[in-house]
Order: structure tokens, then sequence, then C-alpha cells
């Protein structure tokens, strides 16, 4: 090799093997002429079914011998001596780090891969990339980033590359596996296939993203949830410190007042018998003079000054009648009255109590409306949705589903499953109504509103004119009502009825369980002389 031959560059392009796309390594030549590694062509011939030259594609029909080839042998030492130079000069290569994908061709120190070739399931540091996409047939080979287990994108039955997607099993597959087991399924390309499951997961994104988003404002919701139950309580708190310090300086007041009530008793009575005593002492002394006068005649022996001085004797002396006379005190009723007078004093701050409590209470309130789905035959709704009224006559299909056959009812459309709820019903013109909150599963072909407790409903009656009825309660008896609000606290289990109008508490339903949806029930009775007015939803009117 001449000088001038020998500082000419040379070129990795030539001297590169077929098979591995590297620099050869131990070259030899075959007999037609072609060049690869010696350990590349001999695992080719091992595995491939006949003896053929992987480039002109000639068979042989035995193994052919091969030869080193010293030439390339010697061209392919310096072009290892020029890399090594231009590495030490400051190469471009990156070295790979644990866990990075690594160069398949590279022999030695593995260099990290810079991309992977899907078809022929390789990857490729820099340098051996360039080659690779120099190669004829080899440029339309499909690249991706860096990826290990090649071999896994592989068709286990069939070793041809997982380039389909079945829909029917959902599984990537080959072209072959589409002509056998795969025959008469749903087949797409596996681009096709990665462009939806990508649209699908950017869709599964989103709603992970609006989760976690709505999750977040939940933890806010419930933040500022404790943060208004605190201010609640504390406003409670305060409340009650309020009522109860002044309860009890009413009572201290009251008992004050009672004990000087009895103290000023006892000493009136004193005062008065020490009146009658002084009085009976003062006639005491003049008996006691006037008899010591009597015995004095009765002793004389002197007629004439016995009858002279005998007028001024006799007589007895006038004196009060004390047969009658005692000293009375009177301590009856004084504890009942001042007790009395502490109820009332009572019976006001309760009243104060359930003013601040109903004004509370209607923050909670919602727009209820009748659902005529649900309403006796006889009941009618009228159009605004609002009023109900009994005609005493069937209006339409008593048999009807989730209609009440029995029962002279009606639900409201809206129903409570979580949180607080109120709303009001006038009543005023009515003798006999029912109100409250039923479960949605109440049997509705039966009588309901009977006097046994109802695990299904919690109402309150109002008959007569006079009489009320809590369900599974005592009847009592109280003034008539124009206005009744119903609240509902869903997770305390309670329901509360209050006199709007007259500002008191009715009746308190506590610990009950709900467990599925609550609805409010109407029913407005018989129609019947007073009793012919309809109930009403009305307007709740919030107050400062």
């Amino acid at each position: 090799m001449s000088s001038s031959s020998a500082s000419s560059p040379l070129s990795e392009e030539q001297f590169l093997c077929s098979i591995c796309l590297d620099v050869f390594s131990d070259p030899v030549t075959i007999p037609c002429g072609h060049n690869f590694c010696k350990n590349c062509i001999t695992e080719h011939w091992n595995i491939s079914p006949q003896c053929q030259c992987p480039m002109c594609k000639k068979v042989f029909s035995t193994k052919p011998e091969i030869h080193v080839n010293t030439f390339i042998a010697q061209v392919v030492v310096q072009l290892r001596q020029s890399a090594m130079k231009k590495d030490s000069r400051g190469s471009v290569q990156k070295f790979s780090s644990p866990g990075e994908v690594l160069c398949d061709i590279c022999t030695g120190t593995k260099l990290k891969a810079l991309k992977s070739c899907l078809v022929c399931l390789t990857s490729y540091c820099e340098t051996h990339l360039e080659l690779h996409q120099k190669i004829t047939g080899l440029t339309k080979h499909k690249l991706s980033d860096p990826v290990g287990n090649l071999q896994d994108r592989m068709c286990k039955t069939h070793n041809r590359p997982l380039e389909l997607f079945c829909k029917n099993e959902k599984i990537c597959v080959c072209f072959t596996c589409t002509e056998s087991d795969h025959k008469l399924h749903r087949i797409v390309l596996l681009m096709e296939e990665y462009q939806t499951q990508k649209t699908e997961l950017r869709r599964t994104e989103a709603e992970i993203q609006m989760m976690i988003e709505e999750r977040r404002l939940k933890i806010e919701e419930i933040k500022q949830s404790v943060k208004l139950s605190k201010a609640d309580a504390d406003r409670e708190r305060a409340d009650s410190v309020q009522v109860f310090t002044a309860l009890v300086q009413s009572v201290e007041r009251g008992l004050a007042q009672l004990i000087d009530t009895i103290d000023e008793k006892q000493k009136t009575s004193e005062r008065q018998a020490e009146g009658y005593i002084k009085e009976l002492e003062e006639e005491i002394f003049e008996l006691t003079r006037r008899s010591a006068l009597v015995q004095q005649l009765s002793h004389t022996e002197d007629h004439l000054q016995l009858l002279q001085r005998f007028p001024s004797v006799s007589p007895v002396p006038p004196t009060k009648d004390w047969t009658e006379v005692s000293v009375q005190s009177s301590y009856e009723g004084i504890v009942r009255r001042a007790v009395a007078q502490l109820e009332e004093t009572l019976s006001k701050e309760i009243k104060k109590l359930i003013e601040a409590e109903l004004k509370r209470v209607k923050e909670f309130a919602v727009d209820v409306t009748l659902d005529p789905e649900t309403a006796h035959p006889c009941l009618y709704i009228f159009d605004n949705g609002k009023q109900v009224k009994n005609t005493n006559s069937w209006l339409f299909n008593r048999d009807a589903t989730g209609r009440f056959s029995k029962s002279a009812c009606v639900l409201g459309k809206q129903y409570f499953s979580v949180g607080k709820y109120y709303y009001e019903v006038q009543v005023n013109g009515k003798t006999n109504w029912s109100l409250g909150v039923a479960k949605e599963s109440i049997n509705r072909k039966s009588e309901i509103m009977t006097e046994c407790p109802n695990k299904s409903l919690w109402a309150i009656w109002f008959r007569n004119g006079n009489e009320n009825k809590a369900l599974g309660s005592a009847v009592s008896s109280f003034p008539k009502r124009e206005k009744v609000g119903v609240f509902v606290n869903y997770e305390e289990g309670l329901v509360s009825f209050y006199d709007v109008v007259g500002v008191s508490l009715i009746y308190d339903f506590t610990c009950c369980n709900f467990q599925e949806k609550l609805y409010p029930i109407f029913g407005p009775c018989d129609v019947g002389g007073k009793n012919s007015s309809p109930l009403s939803i009305s307007p709740v009117i919030l107050t400062n």
C-alpha cells in the first residue's frame, strides 16, 4: 500500500458487516465473494434452514469453507485506531448509565442507545445509528426512542414483528397470526390502535385530573365546613353561656326574692306577735293592779270604807277578747308562685332561642314542589305544583305504580339524601292535615297514617282543630297553627317541626335511621266543613 493511499481517509461504511451492521470483527470471505464477521455468518448458517449468502442470496448445497480476509482485517484495525484517536480529542458519544438502554452493536464498552429500530429489533448508539440510516433498504425502517427487551416485540409463535392489534382479544399480533388463530377477528394496525389508545388515555387522564380537582375542591369544602362548624360551635357556646348565665342569674334572683319574701313575712309575724304581747302585758298590768285593790277591800272591817270604795274596783274593767286572736304565718303557694315566675322567664328565654334557631334553619330553605305521579287519586294538584286538596272523588287511575292508593297523600318531587333542608307549609284555614317526610321505599298501597310508629315515615297530624299527634307520641292539644316549618338534618337523623308564626317548636324526631332518599309528604285530609282549604307550600321569608 503506497503512502498516498495509506494516508487517504478510510470510510467505515465500506467495512460494515451486513448482518450486525458494525465494523467487521474477524472478517471472512465466502465463495461468492461477500465478506462478513466470522461469528455473524457462522450463527446465520446455524439458524438458517439452508446455506445462503445474506447479500446475494446465492444458495450453497453444502456449508462452504470460509477464509480470513487479511486485507479487510488490517483496514479494520486502522479504522478502530482512528476512532480511538477521535474519541480522545472529544467524542460526542455518551456512555450508558445504569437503567438506560444500551447499544446492541457496540463491542466492549456499551454506549447509550439513541434509537431503537422496530424492524431490526436492535438498539443503536449515535455512531451505529448513522451507519444503519446509510445502508440501502434500512432507511425506511421505523425508529423509536430507545426500548429495552426488543424481543418482546416479536411474536413468540411465528417469530415475526408484532405489527397488528386484535380488537377481539385485545392483544398484539403479527401478520401470520391473522391468517391462523385470529383469521376471523377484527384486526387493525398497531399505529391505529396506538392512536385510539392514546386518545383514550388522554380522555382518562382528563377524567383523572377532573377527579383530582373535584377531590381537591372537596377537601377545601370540608376544610371550609370545619371552619363554619367551628364558628357555629363558638356561637352556640357563647349563646349557651349567655342563656344559662341569664337563667342562673334569674334563679338566683328568684331565690333571693323568695327568701326575702319569707323573711319579711316572718318579720311581720314577729312584729304582730310583739304588738299582741305588749297589749296583753298592759292588760295584765291593769288587771293585777285591780286585783290588788280588790284583795285590799275584801279584807277591810270598815263598812263605810268598803261601800265608798267598792264602785272603783267593780265591775271588772273591759278587756279585749283574745279568743280568736292568733299569729298566722302564710307561706302556702309562695314557692309555687316563685317557680311559676321562673318558668315564665324560662319560657321567654326558650322563645328567644327558638327565634334564633328558626332564623338559622331558614338558611337551608329549598324549593319544594308536589309530584302528581305519587298523588292519591282523590287529590287535586294545582297547576303551580305548590297546593293540594282532597276532592273526595276519584280523578284518575288509583292503581298506577308509585301512587298512594289507601292514604290520601302526595310526595314532593325533591328528595333529601345528605345535608340540611327546610321548607314551610301554609295550614291556616284547615282543621285536619298531615305533614312530614317519608322514605322512598314507603308502602304506597297501604294505610300509612296509623297510630303505630312507622319506620318509613316521620310526620305530625292535626285533627279536629286542636288535637296534635306526632307519629308514635302521645296526643296533645295546642293552638291552631297558620304556618308549619319542616327542617331535616339528614346526617344527624333529625326532623323538626316549627310553628313559624307563633315561633315555637312543635315536635322533634331525633336519632332517626334514614339510610335512603327522603321525600316531603303532604296529607290535606278529607274535605268537610272548615277543612276545604288546600295545603300550600309557601316561600320561605328570611329575616335579618
